[in-house]
């Protein structure tokens, strides 16, 4: 690659802007660097550059919508604003590459090589695209990952296969990669195959004629006619028949299909995105799932992270449910705090879905404004829920995991972490058995497994007064 390359970034946060000039300064020949809007304009109006590094949020308006360059240049936006919203702007402007703060510095020079070695390809504008989030709520960084994926899916119709447990969303990603796409204005069309009897999915996909079949009193549009122009989404596509996949592989290459009945063949005018809980190589494995078929079905791939592994979005996501619960006719409500980390801790089995049905019991069954812990354990233990919940060990992990990131972040602490957790933790202990024992310190003694001596001396320590713990 030619070192007489020139980049642009616009980045006002001189730290974020030092640290990248260190890193990329190797990889052009010319780095300039400026901080607002206006800089970058002026900058623009006398030179060309090779590749623009932008962020979204300049002191004087925003990064993505102004910017105006050659069609052939890319441009990389970074943003810590990381919504799909974010990534789709991104994309509408012809982005080679979108990359969420905080962003790995390998990750960045690993784009910027590959956008300097290529010439970009004509950027992609349309004014028309959406701007919101379509459903999609969370900035947990397993999330960057899927609203990247489908603002790169916006300008093409390749097929789409969703990965993904029970509820996390797989029908929401396929409406929002609907949305964003170039098919955004035509239907789209959902068939759940596990809910469908393995004797008219056919019938069901590509429709069928009157008489094909007994109870067939008319012509009957199938799924792939209704979705023409637009999307189809397949959803639980692993619990589909080899029979039905064999006849879906063929409309897949070569883009027609006849009706059940009929032999006239029909154009699948449709781009496919399917979905499943299941682990698709496996039934591959199995022989339950054609391989041909499956390669397919995961052109690009998108896979949803489970609700464990996105915590930092829970609040966001029981906010998002408490607004649409109240469009709905539901009482507004608000989270004491130790509620919300209650929330914040479960496991959640059923991933968002789950999350959002409690969110709305406990709008309609909390008495108050603020809902408590006990409001949220007393609606998943009587809705049969509560067997998902946290074991208390794994709780005190949890919780001594968050306590010590704080304390790694303060650097003042260094060197004692360990005697104040210590401290923490026996002094919550000591006080817990002594209430229970009514401040009998032989018998706490014989139930911590301790010598009576050696917890008088820690209780003195602790300052915890054995007759009042």
């Amino acid at each position: 690659m030619s070192k007489a390359k020139t980049i642009l970034l616009v980045e006002d946060d001189p730290a974020i802007a030092m640290i990248i000039r260190e890193t990329l300064v190797g990889e052009c020949g010319q780095f300039a660097s400026v901080a607002s809007i206006a800089e970058r304009n002026a900058w623009l109006a006398d030179n060309r550059p090779d590749l623009v590094i932008t962020d979204v949020v300049l002191p004087d308006g925003d990064g993505i919508d102004s910017l105006r360059v050659d069609a052939l240049t890319p441009v990389i936006v970074l943003s810590a604003q990381n919504t799909l919203d974010t990534a789709v702007r991104a994309t509408g402007i012809g982005s080679y590459d979108y990359l969420p703060k905080p962003f790995d510095l390998d990750e960045l020079t690993a784009s910027v090589r590959a956008a300097l070695q290529r010439k970009a390809e004509p950027a992609a504008r349309d004014a028309a695209a959406p701007a919101d989030s379509h459903g999609l709520v969370g900035r947990a960084p397993a999330m960057q990952a899927v609203y990247r994926t489908i603002a790169r899916l916006a300008s093409n119709d390749l097929a789409v296969l969703i990965l993904g447990e029970s509820g996390t969303g797989k029908e929401v990603v396929a409406r929002a990669i609907h949305a964003t796409g170039l098919r955004r204005s035509g239907p789209f069309v959902a068939i759940n195959m596990a809910a469908i009897p393995r004797e008219l999915i056919e019938a069901e996909l590509f429709g069928h004629e009157k008489g094909a079949f007994t109870g067939a009193h008319s012509r009957n549009a199938g799924r792939f006619e209704q979705a023409a122009g637009g999307t189809l989404f397949l959803d639980e596509i692993g619990d589909m028949p080899l029979e039905a996949q064999t006849r879906l592989l063929r409309v897949l290459q070569s883009n027609e299909y006849s009706t059940v009945g009929g032999n006239q063949a029909l154009r699948a005018d449709v781009r496919v995105i399917a979905a499943t809980h299941r682990d698709m190589r496996t039934l591959v494995a199995d022989g339950r799932f054609r391989e041909d078929l499956f390669y397919r079905l995961n052109v690009i791939p998108v896979t949803l992270p489970p609700l464990r592994d996105r915590r930092s979005d829970i609040a966001a996501l029981v906010r998002h449910f408490v607004e649409a619960g109240r469009g709905s006719g539901l009482p507004d409500r608000q989270f004491a705090p130790a509620a919300m980390q209650w929330l914040e801790r479960y496991d959640w089995p059923g991933n968002v879905r789950e999350l959002g049905n409690v969110v709305q019991r406990l709008a309609v069954l909390s008495r108050d404004v603020v809902v408590t812990v006990r409001d949220v354990e007393t609606v998943l233990h009587e809705s049969g829920e509560g067997g998902g919940a946290v074991e208390p060990a794994a709780l005190i992990a949890r919780a001594v995991d968050d306590w010590a990131r704080e304390q790694m972040a303060d650097t003042a602490s260094e060197g004692d972490i360990h005697e104040q957790l210590e401290a923490i933790v026996e002094a919550a202990l000591f006080r817990r058995v002594l209430r229970d024992v009514r401040g009998n310190q032989l018998e706490a003694a014989r139930r911590l497994g301790i010598n009576r001596n050696t917890l008088r001396k820690r209780l003195g320590q602790l300052d915890i007064d054995p007759a009042q713990p």
